[in-house]
């Protein structure tokens, strides 16, 4: 292909190592794309506050788009430039359909800024405590009064695959549902929100079309934005439904499949 003018990467398991850092070649790689002129955005489904450590550790600016396209954030200016929220009333039915449906669920709000979990959501993340505020009941979910970026679903019973399937079959087409790999967790936007609905219209605000589009991902949270881009890569390890639906593989993001294939476009002439 010709060189992209946008770069769309996805960061767990695409951009990131293991450990959650940037390797030392991954850097040169995307400071080499954006010398040649290419823009870098990030896809990703965290919030942005996540993109505010990143950035300081690395330098990452530009736009990013998170939450699995319900926001898209300005790194620089650490500002919410677009948000696509998830109706309470819909949140709230959804719950009430999935409990039916997969018995046991624990459920969770966040609001690109907080995350609000009632007591059977078990699934907290490491380093995110002073964001993490817990309710009393699930009903205290639908107390605040910010707007929901995504609903979160977390099971201990069952994997995130049969969770998706669940949903799809009971709730229809009433919201989003994807997953990014969290064991037994589901993530539910509003109707319509994906990585690259979102991405799609912030190209056309620039005047690039999906030709001039190289993606990377690896969770079936980053199927839309792979099928919608010109090119795109399923990187080396990941999820089954990805390898098989993307054409074109990279190495895993602990062998740096991303920079491989910057490497190829933009170094030299």
């Amino acid at each position: 292909m010709q060189r992209p003018r946008l770069i769309a990467t996805d960061l767990d398991g695409t951009l990131l190592r293991r450990d959650g850092t940037l390797s030392a070649r991954t850097v040169r790689a995307l400071r080499t794309a954006v010398d040649a002129g290419a823009e870098v955005v990030v896809v990703t489904a965290r919030p942005p506050r996540f993109l505010d450590v990143l950035a300081a550790a690395t330098g990452l600016t530009g736009t990013a788009v998170c939450s699995n396209g319900a926001l898209v954030y300005d790194i620089a200016a650490r500002t919410v430039t677009r948000s696509l929220a998830l109706p309470l009333s819909t949140a709230r039915e959804v719950a009430t359909a999935l409990s039916a449906a997969a018995p046991g669920l624990g459920f969770a709000v966040e609001t690109g800024h907080t995350f609000l979990y009632e007591p059977s959501y078990r699934l907290l993340l490491s380093g995110n405590a002073r964001s993490e505020l817990a309710v009393a009941s699930l009903t205290d979910l639908w107390l605040s009064d910010v707007p929901i970026v995504q609903l979160l679903a977390h099971s201990v019973r069952f994997e995130a695959d049969m969770l998706l399937a669940l949903a799809e079959n009971s709730v229809g087409g009433a919201a989003q549902f994807t997953h990014s790999g969290g064991r037994g967790l589901l993530e539910i936007s509003a109707p319509g929100v994906t990585k690259a609905a979102t991405l799609s219209a912030l190209c056309a605000e620039r005047g690039i079309t999906a030709q001039e589009v190289v993606a990377f991902g690896d969770m079936p949270n980053d199927l839309t934005i792979l099928r919608w881009a010109g090119t795109a890569y399923a990187m080396g390890n990941a999820h089954p439904s990805v390898l098989s639906a993307v054409p074109h593989h990279t190495t895993s993001n602990e062998d740096d499949g991303v920079a491989r294939i910057l490497e190829r476009l933009f170094d030299g002439d």
